[in-house]
């Protein structure tokens, strides 16, 4: 994670500094943060994050899908991006129980199958119950509204990271 920069700073920076203080806020895709850099100044932290998301809505869905591929799994014990560690660790992801865990991959493998992704939830400010209950309930839904969900998930998580990252001045 980045240290925290006035969005006045961040508007100044040269392309690979931008990137390289928010390139991470969308999961390993900085194409995100080099694709938004052309549009600043941004005059407000939600600017900055719609300029983000209208890259994301306006890439082929092939990239779309590569964003929510590059998450991991909810509660797998797997090397992942700092940020993942402490947004799944507020949820209480990091402590399941052995019966929790093993639930968790089940759950998490069904979805993939499903879809062809990983489950997406911004977890912050979540319980583990609120995870079982969100999976389990998007399972039902249609591969065409699933998208859609992963992608406004990814959108929360990233705006929740650039809130962390950036401030309004």
């Amino acid at each position: 994670m980045s240290r925290i920069l006035t969005l006045a700073q961040l508007n100044r920076l040269d392309l690979e500094a931008f990137v390289q203080a928010v390139g991470w806020v969308f999961e390993h895709s900085p194409w995100i943060a080099r694709q938004a850099w052309p549009s600043r100044p941004w005059h407000s932290l939600e600017e900055l994050h719609q300029a983000m998301v209208r890259c994301v809505e306006q890439a082929p869905l092939e990239d779309q899908l590569a964003l929510i591929r590059a998450h991991p799994d909810l509660g797998a014990r797997v090397r992942m991006a700092e940020a993942s560690v402490l947004e799944q660790r507020s949820a209480g992801l990091d402590s399941l129980d052995a019966e929790e865990y093993a639930k968790m991959q089940q759950l998490n493998q069904h979805y993939t199958q499903r879809f062809g992704f990983p489950f997406i939830l911004a977890v912050r400010g979540r319980s583990k119950h609120d995870v079982f209950a969100a999976i389990q309930a998007r399972l039902q839904s249609s591969p065409e509204t699933e998208l859609q969900t992963a992608l406004a998930e990814i959108y929360k998580i990233a705006r929740f990271r650039l809130a962390d990252t950036v401030a309004e001045e």
